[in-house]
């Protein structure tokens, strides 16, 4: 699944986290797709299924799981 990657960097800065946001600023691609760019994703902490949740809307309440 693909997000821009101010969606991405958006969700790490409402979790606090403003230095893996700005990590994720210089190393994301504009478009991330989840598959294509998981290790990017993991190196930043985030888990590519649980972020499809959150960033779609689905069950996941919150940040819970999906930064580590």
């Amino acid at each position: 699944m693909q997000f821009d990657k101010s969606q991405v960097i958006e969700l790490l800065q409402s979790s606090g986290d403003q230095g893996k946001a700005e990590q994720a600023d210089s190393q994301l691609p504009g478009q991330v797709d989840t598959e294509r760019d998981a290790g990017l994703l993991s190196s930043l902490g985030l888990d590519p299924q649980m972020l499809v949740s959150q960033l779609t809307g689905g069950s996941g309440g919150g940040l819970g799981g999906i930064i580590g």
